[in-house]
């Protein structure tokens, strides 16, 4: 199902999403762009550049329970989603949550996330806004491609029309308020593949001197390049990259009783390799004690340790790390790039 549809159209088909399950979507906040619960259309921001954190909040939450449990040593698994549709997700988001979700079903499996993800149904924007710390371009992430699992997808065309397109029976499901619209025709699909090219060429605020595909390579030789520890020196060990990124997934575990000591909850919270004492173990010993250690970890985690698990890089473009850095130190292309230059 391709249709074509107005902005109007657009508002009133997001209107009636909202008497369903609930609906979450980018929308202003104090200058920036956050995803929260929709209320109605009008507060809807499809023009938004990056939103401050990523749509991945709502399968791995910054804190959750995952079992509930009691003196006496009875306990239970808090596993449990109900249905709701994340609206609006830029593709170099997708491809984020599409990695995590192949992270996350690796054996055992995570219940806690993947109940959550089977729950959602995912609405695709494609970017109409360039950020100035875009790199997605660069990274074949500007755009989705049929490997890609979402459900619907949008595109605003140059004359302020959207083409929306299912692809699978839940968007489908959801696009139902569309049927009497108009199927998209020829013009319609050659503009929206014109907005796809230039999103390529658009998402590339910060160029790449070679092919993604090449930094795993580059990181492999890189274990003691003078560059983690001119950048490493800067760092504050705030964790800001981290817990702006799309693709962390670390985190921590912790058992809290509630009062009276009767019953309590095992809590997961969102942790990042970036703090002190993230590698902190037994003993006193930490095995990546000095910043420079914890800033060469990340970006091989990044660029050849998920690539090793699931052959992607696990770096989508996004800058928000860019963004967050107080020591504008951030910038993986330029880590990326001197590697390159320096390699014989």
């Amino acid at each position: 199902m391709i249709k074509h549809i107005s902005e109007p159209e657009l508002r009133a088909w997001v209107d009636s999403l909202l008497e369903g399950p609930p609906v979450y979507a980018p929308q202003a906040r104090q200058g920036r762009f956050a995803f929260d619960r929709l209320r109605r259309s009008a507060d809807l921001r499809l023009d938004y550049d990056v939103t401050i954190l990523p749509p991945k909040k709502y399968f791995l939450p910054q804190q959750e329970t995952l079992v509930r449990f009691t003196r006496e040593g009875g306990f239970e698994s808090a596993v449990e989603a109900e249905p709701f549709v994340l609206f609006g997700i830029h593709p170099y988001d997708l491809v984020a949550i599409n990695q995590l979700d192949a992270i996350f079903a690796r054996a055992p499996g995570d219940a806690h996330y993947l109940t959550r993800r089977h729950a959602a149904t995912l609405v695709v924007l494609d970017v109409e806004t360039v950020s100035e710390h875009h790199f997605a371009g660069g990274l074949g992430q500007a755009t989705v491609d049929g490997n890609r699992d979402f459900d619907a997808m949008l595109t605003r065309l140059p004359d302020g029309s959207y083409v929306a397109e299912a692809r699978t029976e839940k968007g489908r499901t959801l696009m139902d308020g569309l049927a009497d619209a108009p199927d998209a025709g020829p013009e319609s699909l050659a503009a929206r593949e014109e907005v796809w090219i230039r999103n390529r060429k658009a998402l590339r605020k910060h160029r790449l001197t070679m092919a993604p595909e090449r930094i795993p390579e580059l990181l492999a030789d890189a274990h003691d390049h003078p560059i983690w520890e001119e950048k490493g020196a800067l760092c504050y060990s705030c964790g800001a990259c981290t817990l702006v990124c799309p693709t962390c997934y670390c985190f921590d575990v912790r058992d809290e009783w509630n009062p009276g000591l009767a019953d309590g909850e095992r809590v997961r919270t969102w942790d990042g390799c970036m703090f002190t004492q993230f590698a902190a173990v037994a003993g006193g010993h930490n095995f990546r004690k000095s910043r420079a250690a914890r800033y060469r970890h990340r970006y091989f985690r990044k660029g050849k340790y998920v690539w090793d698990m699931i052959g992607e890089i696990a770096c989508v473009g996004c800058g928000r790390c860019i963004g967050a850095c107080t020591a504008n130190i951030a910038n993986p292309v330029e880590v990326y790039n001197r590697l390159q230059e320096d390699t014989p």
